[in-house]
């Protein structure tokens, strides 16, 4: 795992933001972190990204404490916070040079990083402009090549996705599954909930300043062998198949045993574990002689958690 908290709170004044909280989060895979406002999602980065010390508890971040190591732990992670802040004066090349020497990188090797992550945000026609004159999206965009300049092993983010154009956070969610397939644990807070559940791989659920270890219509979340902290949810995927013939479908789907759930219209809604599995189950069902007029994933899943928490606090 490369990321481990046990028994992590934080307090306030009087006021837990997080509490006790237990959670895993494994290399290489996009996780979500989703919770009403006041859940303790921004306050658990900042401990995580070692801008903020718990009261009680401990953390490991690519096997460093953050804590006793707090240099270290900058140079592994790499952080978004939601609100882009830095010197208005300077260019978008300038703003990376100043943060890559920051992390120790070499001159010579921080110019053309910066460059190369300013095309990858597609800011390259920007390097030479003031920051005060980016718009709210574009400063997002320089924010997250500013947390990539170090080529981080971890990745923080906190509402990456606000202000941007659904251009950008389209490609927001491919340079995400390239960075995890590359290896880069990442782990993010978004409202855009629909836009979270086309990219994440597991997701945790805060509540209280805790982990919501079951929520409302998920499973446990599974332990991690041991520490027992728990990992993150399994993203459910829900497609929705509809035929011609909603018999000839049902009887499909009674013989492949497939655990479904009928609408009225004899449509049916399935689990579908990723793109690989949905292409064999259409096959499958094309070639059991259903004619499938329709077969999309359904949206909606983190949202409808979402309220159920949201709810639960009132």
């Amino acid at each position: 795992m490369s990321i481990e908290v046990s028994q992590l709170t934080r307090f306030f004044g009087q006021a837990p933001a997080v509490h006790q909280l237990d959670m895993s989060v494994p290399s290489g895979a996009v996780t979500g972190l989703v919770g009403p406002n006041g859940a303790g999602k921004t306050t658990l980065l900042l401990m995580l990204a070692a801008l903020l010390a718990p009261d009680h508890g401990t953390i490991r971040v690519a096997g460093l404490d953050p804590v006793t190591q707090p240099r270290e732990v900058h140079r592994a992670v790499g952080w978004m916070p939601d609100a882009f802040g830095t010197w208005d004066s300077l260019t978008c090349t300038e703003i990376l040079l100043t943060f890559a020497a920051a992390q120790g990188m070499d001159a010579d090797a921080a110019r053309p990083r910066a460059v190369e992550m300013l095309s990858l945000v597609h800011l390259e026609e920007m390097a030479r402009t003031p920051a005060r004159v980016l718009s709210r999206g574009q400063k997002q965009r320089l924010g997250l090549a500013r947390a990539l300049i170090h080529a981080p092993k971890v990745l923080l983010l906190d509402e990456p996705a606000a202000g941007m154009d659904p251009r950008s956070r389209a490609d927001l969610r491919v340079l995400l599954r390239d960075l995890a397939s590359g290896g880069t644990t990442i782990l993010l807070s978004s409202h855009i909930l629909t836009e979270m559940e086309e990219m994440v791989d597991g997701v945790v659920f805060m509540s209280h300043g805790t982990a919501v270890t079951s929520p409302p219509g998920w499973g446990p979340a599974p332990g991690q062998a041991g520490s027992g902290a728990p990992a993150p949810l399994p993203m459910q995927r829900t497609w929705r198949m509809r035929a011609l013939d909603a018999g000839r479908l049902g009887q499909w789907t009674r013989s492949a045993q497939l655990p479904v759930t009928v609408e009225e219209d004899g449509t049916v809604r399935l689990p579908v574990a990723d793109d690989a599995a949905a292409a064999r189950l259409l096959r499958g069902a094309v070639e059991a002689g259903v004619e499938v007029v329709s077969f999309a994933p359904l949206s909606g899943t983190l949202e409808e958690t979402y309220l159920a928490l949201e709810g639960e606090r009132r």
